[in-house]
């Protein structure tokens, strides 16, 4: 698909105008670039095709996410929905779909063990004036309490499906949705985890990736033993 189509067809969901959208999303793409001298944000493979391989690919959960709100409406009975990256890295997906929905009162939390990734995190949500907080902790370590009542959840290149599950089910809440990006074994994953676990879900498939999908995971609970 063309970049620049591709880009177009996210426009519905923008909580801005999309030049200055695309502005800061151009921002964060030199600043990829800036911090990867130092720190492995992506693939060095991919260093040249940032815009396509991390920032489309990210984007292209917006009409999964925001399915069935309008596009700035996200604002629930509670307050701001907030949204948790799990495994954050180099901050995709939850930095470009910060950048496309900041100000439509989403708040996102960027779950990353390792603390220079953490600062880069940090660093690209003070300069783009980002609604993240960054967890510098481990998945399994995070105080569900403290995090509060999460809404959507988000992963990629992260783990197999049965750890993925076990990583989501003590910060899951009712009515929340995951959309977790996912290569060709997906099947395979699915059929390992469904002995400990029950949910359902949807495929979606990838729009900058042929062999990748988009799962949309609801109802996770475990099952009995």
């Amino acid at each position: 698909m063309d970049p620049t189509v591709a880009f177009e067809a996210y426009e519905p969901y923008f909580s801005r105008d999309s030049k200055t959208i695309k502005r800061d999303l151009e921002s964060l793409e030199n600043l990829v670039l800036k911090w990867q001298r130092v720190q492995n944000l992506v693939s060095r493979e991919t260093l040249d095709q940032i815009w396509s391989r991390h920032i489309l690919d990210s984007l292209q959960i917006l009409p999964v996410l925001l399915r069935g709100r309008s596009k700035v409406g996200a604002t629930t009975d509670h307050g701001a929905v907030q949204i948790c990256d799990i495994g954050s890295g180099g901050g995709f997906p939850a930095l470009p779909l910060a950048i496309a929905l900041k100000g439509a009162d989403i708040r996102f939390h960027l779950v990353e063990s390792n603390g220079r990734k953490c600062a880069f995190l940090n660093a690209v949500g003070r300069e783009l004036g980002l609604d993240i907080v960054v967890h510098n902790a481990r998945i399994e370590a995070l105080d569900a309490e403290n995090l509060g009542s999460i809404h959507a959840f988000t992963s990629r290149a992260l783990a197999p499906m049965p750890l993925l599950f076990s990583y989501l089910h003590h910060l899951w809440t009712p009515g929340a949705v995951a959309v977790i990006h996912k290569g060709q074994e997906f099947g395979e994953e699915l059929g390992q985890a469904d002995s400990v676990w029950s949910y359902d879900v949807l495929k979606h498939n990838s729009q900058t990736d042929p062999n990748g999908v988009l799962l949309e995971i609801r109802n996770l609970t475990q099952r009995s033993s």
